[in-house]
């Protein structure tokens, strides 16, 4: 398997060196993290997987922020009033069978992968956890989705979810 291979270098050794160079490269960091994040993603699709057991995990932040119903610990609590995105990736994960979970940082998304132990995970998050999840999973094959940010970091985020469609549908055609 070539492509996990380079996975591998890209990951273990590419991510560091890069990070490295951008404590003396001001402005450079995100640019790095997403030219990581696409390296990955291109490498994963190369690979066949075929498989519905898919982690769906997405950032806390994804939800509106003024909602009353708060998340992190069951998804499935939310109204689904359609004010924010969540409603529809519940939908999305319903239709395909999926884990979904939402994490409040790298912490708790490392406990939820490693408690629910898919073949495969698409995660949205912001650049810096993106490539450092993915770094963390590795060899695990995981499609990332930068989420958009319009309100500025942690706050209102959105995605695109014909992505996020298409990361699972990747992973269940193989």
């Amino acid at each position: 398997m070539p492509y996990r291979f380079m996975r591998g270098v890209v990951l273990k050794v590419l991510y560091p060196l890069l990070m490295l160079l951008s404590a003396f490269m001001k402005g450079r960091k995100e640019r790095f993290q997403r030219l990581i994040i696409d390296l990955n993603n291109r490498l994963v699709k190369k690979g066949r997987y075929g498989t519905r057991k898919i982690l769906l995990l997405l950032p806390h932040c994804i939800q509106i922020n003024d909602c009353q119903i708060r998340l992190t610990h069951n998804i499935f609590n939310c109204k689904r009033c359609g004010r924010c995105e969540v409603k529809d990736l519940i939908g999305i994960a319903e239709e395909q069978h999926l884990n979904l979970f939402v994490a409040t940082g790298g912490t708790l998304a490392r406990k939820i992968v490693m408690e629910a132990r898919p073949e495969a995970i698409v995660a949205v998050a912001c650049e810096r956890d993106l490539s450092s999840g993915v770094v963390d999973t590795y060899p695990m094959p995981v499609i990332g989705i930068p989420n958009e940010r319009p309100f500025g970091p942690c706050f209102n985020t959105r995605v695109d979810l014909d992505r996020v469609k298409a990361a699972i549908e990747f992973f269940v055609k193989g």
